[in-house]
């Protein structure tokens, strides 16, 4: 239902003068009668009461232009707010992902990006090593502009290898830094298997990822079998892990994942609007009875 507000509703007090004056109609006495045939003539009640109702008009003019100035607003439904996403990528930029791998990963996460306009996304590649190439940001152009730069062959000696399990710890020190509010979401983007994640390493992980409220999707970009342990360290955390060997099944995969973390919106309060419409529409229906009065309904004291 729709509330009807002012914006300053103390200027309504001064609807006392219209009601005040209303009395001078109401309790006005009859003129001086002065028939030009100096015959008598019978009461018209209703020529009476016709006539305090043109002489009125003027008044309920007065009281709308009075209730114009209040600023009367309406509050429609809620408005809803984009809830915040923070997502980082984790890509792996060892030697195997070099070329193809890398082209397929680097198309797919644009798109990814441009779906999920209104979130904020952060960059870290990853070898042996780990970089953090782009901080959270809702500046998805520059995440974009970075790709290029992130390639495996523009990459040191340093980062040829692959581990996986340090490369999540290090996103996960990031995100808890950075992430105060929202989601928090890793995809991790690789091709190989991980060189840390035996022994049971890979259930700790996601045990302190899941601690610490982070969801991870894996994307491996290879045609042998998702490595089973990091297939059990993404299910820890509430994701799941895929395979993709072209760039439609990567594109469908990161399609996927936003089904399942689709954008969040949290009602933030009502949105007051301005409400002239009604009362400008009656001002000018009296405006144009006030006229018509004058044209034959006038109150003369003789």
């Amino acid at each position: 239902m729709t509330q009807l507000t002012f914006a300053h509703p103390w200027v309504l007090l001064f609807l006392a003068v219209p009601v005040l004056l209303a009395w001078t109609v109401v309790a006005r006495r009859a003129g001086v009668v002065s028939p030009a045939d100096h015959a008598a003539h019978r009461a018209r009640p209703w020529l009476t009461r016709t006539l305090g109702f043109f002489d009125a008009v003027p008044l309920l003019l007065l009281a709308v232009a009075i209730a114009i100035l209040a600023g009367p607003q309406t509050l429609k439904q809620p408005r809803r707010e984009r809830s915040l996403t923070n997502i980082q990528i984790c890509l792996d930029v060892s030697g195997s992902m070099s070329g193809r791998n890398y082209g397929l990963a680097k198309t797919a996460v644009e798109d990814f990006t441009r779906a999920r306009e209104g979130d904020a996304f952060g960059l870290t590649i990853f070898g042996v090593q780990q970089i953090r190439w782009m901080p959270l940001t809702k500046d998805l152009n520059a995440i974009r502009n970075a790709l290029p730069f992130a390639d495996p062959e523009n990459q040191p000696s340093h980062m040829g290898g692959t581990m996986i399990g340090a490369a999540l710890r290090f996103c996960l020190g990031n995100m808890v830094a950075e992430a105060q509010t929202g989601d928090r979401l890793i995809v991790l983007v690789s091709d190989g298997q991980s060189a840390d994640l035996g022994g049971g390493e890979a259930e700790k992980v996601g045990e302190e990822l899941q601690d610490a409220g982070i969801t991870v999707f894996h994307i491996h970009i290879d045609e042998s079998d998702v490595p089973f342990e990091v297939r059990d360290l993404v299910s820890i955390t509430g994701g799941d892990a895929f395979a993709g060997t072209d760039l439609q099944s990567i594109k469908a995969i990161f399609s996927h994942i936003d089904k399942m973390k689709p954008a969040k919106f949290a009602p933030v309060g009502t949105v007051p609007l301005d409400e002239f419409g009604p009362f400008a529409l009656l001002a000018l229906a009296l405006l144009g009875l006030h006229g018509f009065g004058l044209l034959f309904a006038r109150y003369t004291p003789w």
